[in-house]
């Protein structure tokens, strides 16, 4: 697709979903470079082959799956213009994202709990690996969030139509991209370990 063909706002359109596909990009980068590490962290004689990831952090991945479809929802209610629909459904994805973070902090309490501390003398590699995989996640929906709330701002405002959503449909791309990439990373935690 060449970049200078079209109006300047068209041009301006593919220039923004450009700019979230090279971030969502970076981002895959950066979460397979921790998982790698974590693979080949394996063979640590201090590695730890047994642990039980907290009941909070499965807890996340119903909670995500439910805002993703929320957000589903508000884009449907926006081409319907329906601005009420869409004014609930991004209130309750945003309330989920919250949601999603209180309950990362609630698994990191029950490893805490279980004796597991990030660093220090009752620390253990494995799980100060699956801090950092939470911690980086968590930011990134700090970000969506962030993200989301520019989106409530700008929908209260009447900023958006069903002709014209684009702040919507990009910040709704990054969220679900945030939504499945905790799917992923749990799954991969989970299983991990059955596989070694």
């Amino acid at each position: 697709m060449d970049l200078t063909e079209g109006t300047q706002e068209e041009k301006q359109i593919r220039s923004k979903k450009m700019m979230l596909w090279f971030a969502i990009g970076s981002l895959i980068m950066t979460f397979a470079a921790l998982t790698s590490a974590f693979i080949v962290s394996r063979k640590r004689e201090d590695w730890l082959n047994e642990f039980e990831l907290p009941q909070p952090f499965l807890i996340s991945v119903f909670v995500i799956i439910i805002s993703s479809i929320t957000m589903i929802l508000a884009k449907r209610a926006m081409i319907q213009n329906n601005r009420s629909q869409t004014t609930m459904f991004l209130l309750v994805t945003f309330a989920l994202g919250v949601f999603f973070i209180l309950n990362q902090f609630q698994g990191f309490s029950q490893f805490i709990a279980q004796g597991y501390n990030f660093t220090g003398p009752t620390s253990n590699v494995t799980i100060s690996f699956i801090y950092v995989i939470a911690v980086v996640h968590i930011a990134h929906v700090i970000g969506a969030l962030i993200s989301l709330l520019v989106v409530i701002y700008q929908h209260l405002k009447q900023k958006y139509s069903p002709e014209n959503m684009l702040g919507i449909e990009l910040a709704a791309h990054f969220w679900h991209f945030v939504d499945i990439l905790w799917v992923c990373l749990f799954l991969f935690l989970y299983f991990f370990r059955y596989i070694i």
